[in-house]
């Protein structure tokens, strides 16, 4: 019997480590991606399918610093659901021929997803998450002057840091579950969702941040009550020292587990730590979460590969 299954796609599924981000590259990418993708489809499991978007949104913001004496740019928010609507469409053709080639009826729909974050989040006063390339001090003093927060990397230059709240609501969420009910493959919060507050008014405004991917697909997947979620990245598993000549594999964990590896620090908080702590939620909500390479998609859900992380 299938289960209902969604898959967090890693920006190696559309991007590989050198590549430039070439149109023909990402698709390229893609294609290997969508095969994994409908060899589950083909075994009869429903997927909803969230992906990451940073490369992309870097490009945009590249494009607009590059014309911005001739077009005005654009908000982050604009860039994220810009992001949402390419990549989008680039799994649409990509796993949509995949699918028909193996004829299985299935049709892939892109949601542009907003996800409604607190305008109390602290993480608003505290920008941890870069944005964009690097930049010399000047460009970096003249983002400061507008009100932007930036760091400075030695040996590197200077990042724009946005805010990074936790994700509350998913508000195509109704939308999103209607198409998996009716059989189609949805793609939805890409990037973590377009980020949006409500106002004292009651308006839904979108705000300059970026919400962790998969913290936003963990709570997609509970919402949706998936059987399954499964973070696909370019590690093969979870580890213990990973950093070290003493890193040890982690095939299992119980969000307990989970929980005292982030405590002690020993996943980054901006690359592990993140997926442990999305798939200890879902866990928590009686799903099984896996973490692993995409290439290993079947090996992960036959329990073979991969990092399990359940509730027992």
């Amino acid at each position: 019997m299938g289960q209902r299954i969604l898959v967090a796609l890693g920006g190696n599924a559309i991007l590989h480590p050198g590549q430039r981000g070439w149109a023909h590259e990402q698709m390229e990418n893609l294609k290997e991606t969508a095969r994994a993708l409908a060899v589950v489809a083909q075994e009869g499991h429903d997927l909803v399918l969230t992906h990451g978007n940073g490369p992309q949104v870097g490009s945009l913001l590249i494009q607009q610093a590059m014309a911005s004496a001739v077009v005005p740019p654009w908000p982050l928010d604009f860039c994220d659901a810009a992001s949402q609507g390419l990549i989008g469409y680039m799994i649409q053709q990509t796993l949509g021929a995949e699918l028909e080639a193996r004829g299985v009826e299935r049709q892939v729909v892109s949601v542009v997803t907003r996800v409604r974050v607190d305008p109390d989040d602290p993480a608003f006063t505290h920008p941890t998450k870069p944005v964009g390339p690097f930049y010399d001090a000047e460009e970096a003093a003249r983002g400061q002057a507008r009100g932007e927060a930036w760091v400075h990397e030695a040996g590197r230059g200077w990042r724009r840091v946005v805010p990074s709240p936790e994700p509350v609501e998913i508000l195509e969420l109704d939308a999103v579950r209607r198409l998996l009910d009716g059989g189609a493959i949805p793609v939805a919060v890409g990037g973590g969702g377009v980020p949006v507050v409500r106002t004292a008014e009651g308006r839904l405004d979108g705000v300059e941040a970026v919400i962790d991917k998969d913290l936003a697909s963990s709570l997609l997947a509970r919402a949706l009550g998936m059987d399954r979620f499964l973070i696909l990245t370019d590690v093969d598993q979870v580890y213990r020292d990973y950093a070290t000549p003493h890193r040890r594999p982690l095939p299992r964990l119980t969000p307990g587990e989970a929980d005292v590896l982030l405590s002690e620090g020993q996943l980054a908080a901006g690359s592990m730590g993140p997926k442990v702590r999305a798939a200890a939620a879902f866990a928590r909500s009686g799903g099984v979460a896996h973490i692993g390479a995409l290439a290993q998609v079947e090996a992960i859900l036959a329990g073979r590969a991969g990092t399990w992380i359940a509730a027992s």
